[in-house]
């Protein structure tokens, strides 16, 4: 086959259609791009009019419905994050945040930024005067001003074309009639049932059912939020589209949402994750002045695709570091299927997460920055990766700029039982959470394409706002109390976030959105679909499908904060004999199972042929594509 793209490869998938288009050199072999269709769990979708996927089928279901219904690819976002709010509970809600990236057709990118800010009493001293030496994964003291709802309206208002009643129609219907739980939503329940019981009675009135938790397949409702959706649509009243959304704005920030937050928040002290029993510091006006905003993205590139991303208050610049330090190999030497390969892709990952966790936050100078992203410190990073695991944190240089190291707590107790050594969603008996996240990707016949990662205000992340039928998140665990850090809790400052969706451009126009929950893991499994679709020639389903592992070599950002050194997790099915050739390179590894890591989605787009494709994850039977 040589350096040539076949017929059948530009048929089988759209993004090398686009190359070949566009004759960008492209190095293809028998091994990497068979001419002969493989066994995919779901298929690659293909289509003209667009394209929708997430990780629950309802979401990606009511995203089509929008996009039939004339509506562009913000409307169907908007309209499937607040249905997300509903479906999985256990991953996200209006308590919480999003990040996304947005790419109208004919404008530059942007970064959606739903992160919201520590309230102003959320203070290093307040909590040490708490006898707290790290933020409770768990109860109010955690909150961060919940940020999705506005940074939903506000990218309704911007760049859809839906009245807000409309948008949030499926998401009240969901909360009202109801919607069949879940395995894993039913299971976070059970775990946190005692805890509820117990501390959170609000809770217990709001998630079990008659006192229990339910089953999976059972029917649930939430007829609090379901009123709150119907007041908030109500109170988006004005004399034009723009002016009702933003009345509605308002009524969150400063009407009956905000007030009923105050209220239950400085009513009584809740158990925390901690043990300790606290009231939460969150006002109403610290939810008053707070707005989503817009700010532009980070660019990094790999085999000559742009790749887009939030900047580093998130960690989005980990995956455009790991990229450049991969960039440096061959095709062959990143084949993933071998114990070469894994071990090369796992001390990249390290070394960039050691990066993240001395120097990622909010106000990371520019410089810096764009010293961590480029290609020569990328070279400075390669030159590090030896045969063998390393078993140090190891941040780099970027120059004038000290690192923090962050304690290394790698036998801190866990309390609860919770496991942290798969990547996957977990929770403990505390509401203790790590990795529970949403994810969702559009793309419109007229080219419109999102990318956005919604989490937080978790069921199990704090007791329940009985009036309101949600919970606040618990975000400002990713901060330390330690007034060195560059993620440090500062009142007013944004947490470091996880939440890290992706674009991929071509010639300034979007060809990909993707993206994965997962926490820590986010951008780590991103880079495997990255390397096997735009290195390996696999489709956007293959790459998927494919075995799955990371490295949990890391702080990590969720309480307790645990470092595992040379730890890896794996899919069984990348081989015993490869697993074996890992642990001897000194890597500690832990199998997931067969099918336990990576939650990745897609749209893809090929402008000059007006085709679209999709991909979902099987894992979990949950996320679907839907499409036409």
């Amino acid at each position: 086959m040589g350096d040539a793209l076949t017929s059948f490869d530009v048929a089988f998938h759209p993004t090398l259609a686009y190359i070949a288009s566009n004759h960008i050199n492209f190095r293809c072999n028998t091994r990497r791009c068979p001419v002969t269709p493989h066994f995919l769990t779901r298929p690659d979708l293909k289509g003209s009019f667009g394209m929708c996927a997430s990780s629950h089928w309802i979401a990606s279901a009511v995203g089509q419905s929008v996009l039939e219904r004339n509506g562009n690819a913000f409307d169907a976002a908007v309209a499937m994050g607040f249905v997300l709010h509903v479906v999985e509970p256990h991953l996200n809600g209006p308590g919480g945040e999003v990040v996304a990236l947005i790419a109208p057709v004919g404008s530059r990118p942007q970064t959606l930024n739903g992160q919201g800010v520590a309230p102003e009493a959320a203070t290093i001293a307040h909590f040490e005067s708490l006898g707290l030496d790290m933020v409770p994964g768990a109860g109010a003291l955690a909150a961060a001003v919940p940020g999705a709802f506005d940074a939903w309206l506000l990218l309704l208002r911007d760049h859809g074309t839906w009245e807000l009643a409309d948008a949030l129609a499926y998401a009240e219907h969901y909360a009202r009639i109801g919607h069949s739980v879940v395995p894993k939503e039913a299971d976070t329940i059970a775990t946190v049932a005692g805890l509820f019981r117990e501390h959170w009675p609000t809770s217990a009135a709001q998630w079990l059912v008659d006192g229990t938790a339910p089953q999976g397949g059972q029917w649930v409702r939430n007829s609090a939020y379901a009123r709150t959706l119907n007041r908030l649509g109500a109170a988006a009243v004005g004399p034009d589209r723009e002016a009702r959304i933003d009345a509605a704005r308002r009524e969150w920030r400063s009407g009956f949402v905000a007030k009923a937050i105050d209220a239950f928040i400085e009513c009584t002290p809740h158990r925390h994750a901690s043990g300790t029993s606290h009231y939460g510091v969150i006002t109403g006006q610290d939810i008053s002045d707070f707005e989503a905003s817009y700010e532009d993205p980070i660019i990094g590139q790999f085999r000559g695709t742009d790749i887009v991303k939030p900047g580093p208050w998130s960690q989005g610049p980990v995956l455009l570091q790991i990229m450049a330090i991969l960039d440096g190999y061959s095709d062959s030497e990143l084949d993933l299927a071998s114990a070469d390969s894994i071990h090369r892709v796992l001390e990249a990952m390290k070394l960039a997460l050691a990066d993240r966790d001395a120097y990622y936050g909010p106000d990371l100078p520019v410089e810096t920055l764009q010293t961590l992203i480029s290609a020569e410190y990328a070279n400075s990073r390669r030159a590090l990766i030896g045969e063998t695991a390393s078993r140090d944190l190891r941040p780099g240089d970027p120059g004038g700029v000290s690192p923090f190291l962050p304690p290394l707590r790698h036998d801190a107790p866990i309390a609860g039982g919770l496991d942290i050594g798969t990547g996957e969603p977990t929770v403990s008996v505390t509401g203790t959470t790590q990795g529970d996240t949403c994810h969702l990707d559009v793309v419109d016949r007229w080219g419109n394409t999102i990318s956005a990662t919604p989490s937080g205000g978790w069921l199990q992340s704090s007791p329940t706002i009985p009036e309101l039928g949600f919970q606040l998140g618990t975000r400002l665990q990713m901060t330390w109390l330690d007034r060195r850090s560059a993620s440090a809790l500062r009142p007013g400052g944004r947490p470091r976030t996880t939440l890290s969706p992706t674009l991929l451009m071509r010639n300034g126009e979007a060809v990909s959105a993707l993206g994965s929950p997962g926490g820590d893991q986010q951008d780590q499994w991103q880079a495997l679909y990255l390397v096997r679709v735009l290195a390996g020639g696999k489709s956007p389903q293959q790459a998927i499908d494919a075995p799955a592992f990371n490295t949990t070599a890391y702080v990590g950002s969720f309480w307790p904060r645990q470092w595992n050194p040379r730890g890896a997790t794996v899919e069984d099915r990348v081989g015993a004999e490869v697993i074996s050739d890992l642990e001897r390179r000194g890597h500690v590894v832990t199998r997931a199972g067969e099918w336990a890591l990576g939650r990745l989605s897609s749209v893809t787009r090929d402008p000059s042929a007006g085709i679209f494709s999709a991909a979902a994850n099987p894992r979990g039977a949950q996320g679907y594509a839907a499409g036409r």
